[in-house]
């Protein structure tokens, strides 16, 4: 299934697309300089590019962690973004009630995780007319995001995009079967594989969930070798200090080397 979210091809045998930007809008500069960023580099590389940043972590380890700025603040930052660069942009939703305000400003409704199954949200942002990309939940097999997608598509809007972000595998950990990019591509959708929520080590005794970010090229590198139609990276441009996911972003300086090798890959694919 070939998708058009704006200037953005996605799927149908397209070039790989690029969803990157930071874990969560933290202020304006940082939002804004990644963005300016993520676009010279994409560009760079001739990749289509949808930036993304949540403007509300509502899945937090501990009450305590950094939620956000405030939704109509940070959705306001993000219409900053698409004005200075003319970008499509993706957030995640959580409510049904936050539905309207986001799609106003977004061209991409992101179901998370844990929400994947929410049949009155997935049925609210489909009837938003946005394009949804629904993240398989750590719990589900790849072929019950079948489910998910349906419940989507019966309000009449077929813009669905699966996204993979690993499985858990006991405690503390997650997995990436491979085998998941090529099941859910066979559900007819195009198939994004997040690569930075994939080395997360979530929870633990800290409060906080940690990661594994050497492995976010490696794993990149398979998910392009195996087939997928976007690469979904969460970049900043000091991760150590970023206020949510500081262990699993990309650092931002990190991003052209990565986006080089994955773009030779897809196209090696694309030709075989």
């Amino acid at each position: 299934m070939t998708m058009n979210i704006r200037s953005v091809t996605v799927g149908g045998g397209s070039p790989l697309v690029l969803i990157a930007g930071p874990c969560v809008v933290e202020n304006r500069d940082i939002t804004l300089r990644t963005a300016e960023t993520v676009k010279r580099t994409a560009a760079r590389h001739n990749t289509g590019v949808i930036f993304k940043s949540s403007y509300l972590k509502a899945n937090r380890t501990s009450g305590t962690s950094f939620k956000g700025i405030g939704m109509d603040n940070a959705l306001r930052i993000l219409e900053d973004v698409r004005r200075e660069f003319d970008l499509p942009l993706l957030t995640d939703v959580h409510t049904e009630q936050e539905v309207p305000a986001a799609a106003q400003v977004v061209d991409v409704l992101q179901i998370p995780a844990f929400l994947c199954r929410q049949t009155g949200l997935l049925e609210a942002a489909g009837k938003s007319g946005r394009a949804v990309n629904i993240k398989k939940g750590q719990f589900l097999a790849p072929d019950d995001m079948a489910f998910a997608a349906a419940k989507v598509t019966a309000t009449g809007n077929a813009s669905v995009l699966l996204t993979e972000r690993g499985t858990t595998f006991g405690y503390h950990n997650l997995v990436v079967d491979m085998r998941a990019l090529v099941i859910m591509r066979g559900l007819g959708y195009p198939v994004i594989f997040d690569a930075t929520h994939s080395v997360q080590l979530p929870g633990g005794s800290t409060g906080r969930t940690e990661g594994q970010r050497e492995f976010i090229l490696p794993l990149a590198r398979a998910a392009v070798a195996t087939g997928c139609d976007g690469l979904f990276l969460e970049v900043h441009p000091d991760p150590p200090h970023a206020l949510s996911d500081a262990a699993s972003q990309l650092p931002l300086d990190m991003l052209d080397g990565l986006l080089a090798t994955v773009v030779a890959l897809d196209r090696a694919v694309r030709r075989s």
